[in-house]
């Protein structure tokens, strides 16, 4: 789908190229989720010859181009290595393959190692032939200051949440784009994510009240919140009750996104909420792969459906303590 959003970008980009005044280094700088890569990915494109389309667009394959580099953390690493970006310097000295210049893309460039940073310096400076080298930064005070005393910037802000809201119902009609947006910080790709964060927990909304209620099965929950992934629901358990336990410490019964009933909480002492979070916590710092997740799924639940009596100070060692104490 077409970002609306970036035609200023676009219509920007195109006078530079018009008017021979398009730089060797830019640097694409914004919020997580404006589309910063999908305008990287149109610049490539365009700079290369190929079809950009009239606007960048998401979801959207990177060009497959000869003189085309897209340099990324490796799959099990979170920074860009200096054997990265040499490799990359390597290859933006060499002549174009197809006689239309070369094009790097680096992202998130906030994720270079200072060394690897360092070695980009030269090239960024003084590149070789027609070479392009598109800088994407998520957070831009990562970056040193001399790799931004050698790159144009390029923002792309956040655009206004009535152009957002229209390009997002148009995506998906009727859906809770407005509380999406706000939990995304007015990023129009990230409330994408964000809905989809929003509807998994009001799933584990409702299966965490009926069970508070009495009703249901703690095992079948339990069987559909291991398909969700550990991190997420341990995360948002986590998240709910700290807005409980405030809510209760203020004196009041609700809060905004606090998605456990007020019937339910009332039926837990605000000591036993705090065993059980503290619990959770502890889960959330375990190693993936440390429990088993559908067991600890039943566990936590089964306790939950039981109001909480045995979470305490004073409780008996039950098998969730056994298995957090690695027995």
């Amino acid at each position: 789908m077409e970002l609306t959003w970036l035609t200023p970008f676009v219509t920007g980009w195109q006078d530079r190229v018009a008017q021979g005044r398009v730089p060797h280094a830019v640097l694409l700088a914004g919020p997580v989720g404006v589309g910063k890569r999908a305008a990287a990915r149109w610049m490539a494109a365009s700079t290369l010859g190929l079809d950009p389309g009239a606007l960048p667009e998401d979801p959207q394959e990177v060009p497959e181009h000869a003189d085309l580099r897209w340099v990324a953390p490796l799959e099990d690493k979170e920074s860009i290595g200096i054997e990265q970006i040499r490799e990359l310097v390597h290859e933006m000295s060499l002549t174009s393959y197809e006689g239309g210049g070369k094009v790097a893309i680096i992202e998130p460039a906030n994720a270079m190692t200072v060394s690897a940073a360092n070695s980009l310096l030269k090239t960024l400076e003084e590149p070789s032939g027609d070479a392009l080298i598109i800088l994407v930064a998520d957070r831009v005070g990562k970056l040193p200051a001399t790799i931004f005393s050698r790159c144009q910037r390029i923002d792309i802000a956040v655009p206004p949440e009535s152009h957002t809201l229209g390009w997002l119902d148009r995506l998906q009609p009727g859906a809770a784009w407005a509380e999406a947006l706000r939990a995304a910080g007015g990023a129009p790709l990230r409330a994408i994510t964000a809905l989809e964060s929003l509807e998994t927990g009001a799933t584990l909304a409702t299966d965490l009240n009926t069970l508070g209620r009495g009703a249901g099965s703690a095992v079948e929950v339990a069987a559909r919140w291991t398909k969700i992934g550990p991190a997420f629901v341990l995360d948002w358990m986590a998240q709910q009750l700290k807005m409980a336990l405030v809510a209760h410490s203020a004196g009041r019964t609700h809060a905004p996104g606090l998605a456990i009933e007020d019937s339910v909480l009332r039926r837990m002492d605000s000591r036993n909420l705090f065993c059980y979070l503290d619990i959770i916590n502890k889960l959330r710092g375990q190693p993936g792969g440390s429990f088993n997740v559908q067991v600890t799924f039943e566990g936590l639940l089964i306790d939950w459906a039981e109001g909480l009596r045995e979470c305490g100070p004073t409780a008996p060692m039950d098998g969730m303590n056994l298995m957090l104490a690695g027995r």
